[in-house]
This record gives structure tokens, sequence and C-alpha cells, in this order.
């Protein structure tokens, strides 16, 4: 049983597999996949409009549309052509590349909740107000840099159930979601960097409604976008987790998917609620894996030589 999240990417693996089968029905079914698909960036929705704060409010759509467009790049000129390439050469190197994002999820889904924990806020500051081209450029290219491990886990995870498709018919799906999820997500971004300016002009109305309206959308900005963290760390540990024992499943290794279908399975024989327990134990336990993964591979990082750099620009950031 797959739980949460992990369950609507297991309905983007069917929908991409039915929208194999027709071309009539391409579009319809992997716009579906492409807007369920969007759970897993869930947390680029939180992120990315931090990277526009201190901006000048004409400045933000400019820059979140330059990110959707470096976005669609990655998607459509890097990783959907690689994917093509790789799935035609070996669909077991899908998988380990499938699991080795999985493992990217689950490190940065314990590296925010180890932060969280030492109330270290300087893990979840914004970029420093941005001042000239050069450093708005900078800006750009970060986003653009952090949305590619995302948008190739969407892309494999649409991938690998086509893989007994035609390469053709593999490529018309992953453009189609390539395409349909970029547009979800970076509209739905936008709306939220927008949602307090909307705010700022409806408490400006003489209305009191509309004022009353303006300023919860104003107070409440802060606390979506908190929400939406929270929920963005859940979903890269509990997906990051279900990846990885999925994988192993795949490659012949059956033990951690046992012991999880196993722990959901005590909970058959008790009704109604049966459903909805077996769905948390599992969900819960593709956590638990996510975090442990994630916290030994932040263990090992700061010791290779290029976590060295990294820990010690965080740890200079910190005084």
């Amino acid at each position: 049983m797959a739980g949460g999240l992990v369950g609507l990417l297991d309905d983007v693996a069917a929908l991409a597999k039915l929208a194999a089968a027709s071309v009539d029905d391409l579009g319809v079914a992997a716009g579906k996949a492409s807007v369920k698909a969007a759970g897993v960036v869930v947390d680029d929705a939180a992120v990315t409009p931090s990277y526009v704060q201190g901006l000048a409010a004409e400045r933000e759509l400019p820059i979140i549309k330059r990110i959707a467009m470096g976005s669609l790049r990655n998607k459509l000129l890097f990783i959907l052509p690689a994917a093509i390439i790789l799935s035609a050469i070996s669909p077991k190197l899908v998988e380990i590349i499938l699991m080795c994002g999985g493992a990217f999820l689950c490190y940065e889904g314990a590296h925010k909740v180890v932060h969280a924990i030492k109330k270290d806020d300087h893990a979840h500051e914004a970029p420093a107000v941005v001042k000239g081209t050069d450093a708005e450029e900078a800006t750009i290219a970060s986003a653009i840099k952090t949305d590619f491990i995302l948008s190739a886990e969407i892309m494999v995870i649409s991938l690998k159930e086509v893989l007994d498709e035609e390469w053709w018919s593999r490529a018309i799906i992953l453009a189609i979601v390539g395409i349909l999820i970029t547009v979800v997500v970076y509209g739905v971004v936008a709306l939220i960097v927008k949602m307090d300016d909307v705010g700022l002009s409806l408490a400006r109305r003489e209305s009191e409604s509309s004022q009353k309206l303006g300023r919860g959308l104003v107070a409440g900005m802060p606390k979506l976008l908190t929400a939406l963290s929270v929920v963005g760390t859940a979903a890269m540990l509990w997906v990051g987790g279900h990846i990885l024992v999925a994988g192993a499943h795949e490659l012949g290794w059956h033990t951690p998917r046992e012991i999880i279908h196993d722990l959901a399975h005590t909970v058959h024989d008790l009704g109604a609620v049966s459903g909805v327990l077996g769905w948390f134990i599992d969900t819960l336990a593709s956590a638990i894996v996510g975090f442990v993964v994630g916290f030994v591979v932040m263990t090992i990082v700061p010791l290779l030589p290029f976590g060295k750099d990294d820990a010690q620009a965080e740890a200079a950031g910190q005084h």
C-alpha cells in the first residue's frame, strides 16, 4: 500500500501508462498526472517565493517567469533526452537514478528537520535582499539549480511506468508532464508571491469587507509559507523513503518493503478505520526510513571534499 503523497505518485505512474495506450488520450492523461505530481514539488512552492523577498513588486513576476523558464529548460532540454536515452540503454539504471534522487530528498528533509530542532533560523533564511543585476542573476541561477533535482524526480517517476512503450510515446508523455507541471507549480508560486500585494490593494478600498479580506491576505501570507514548508519537508521524507524502499524491492532487497507491509497489515481487521490506519502506518514508516537515510547522508556529506566547503559556508553564515 502506498501512503499519502506516494499514492499520488503511483497514480502518476498509472496515468502515464494509460496515456501510452492511446495517442488521443495523451494530453488529458498526462495533464492529470502532472497536477498530481505537483505534490512532489510542494516544497518548491514554499521556497521559490523567498528568492524574490526584498525586491520591488514589479520585479517579482519577471523573476518568477525566468525561474519557470529555467525549470522548463531543465525538464525538456536536459532531463527528458537523458531519461529517454538511459531508459533505452538500461531500465535498471533508471531505478538507480530514481533512488539517488530519493536519497537527495531524504537528505534535504532530514537537514530541515535537524535545523528546525536546533532552532537554527539560518537554515530557513531567505537569500539576502538582492541588489543589482549580478545578485539577481545569481538568485535566479540558484533557484533553477534547486528545481533541477525535483524536476528530475517527477520525470523519472513518470518514465518508470512506461518503459515498455515506444520511445516516442515516452517522450511525448514526459514533455506534456514537464510543461503542465511547470505551469501549475509556478502559477501557484506567482499567486503566492502576489498575495500580499492583492491584500494591500483590497485593504485600501472603502468597503469594510474588502479591507478585512485584504488584511487577512497580508496576515495569512507568512502562515501559508510556513505551512507549505512543513508539508514540503514531510513530503520529502515520506516520498524519498518510499522511493528507496520500492527501489530496493525492485533491485532484489525485499525486507524493508515486507516489514512495512506487515506493519500496515496489523490493522487490517479494525473495520472502517483500518484503511486510514494502514495509510498512516505506511506513510509514517516511509518517513522514518527517509529521515534515517537522510540523517546518515547528512552526516557523511560534510566529510566529502565538496561537502566541506558547504559546511564551512553554512557555519560562516551562522556567525
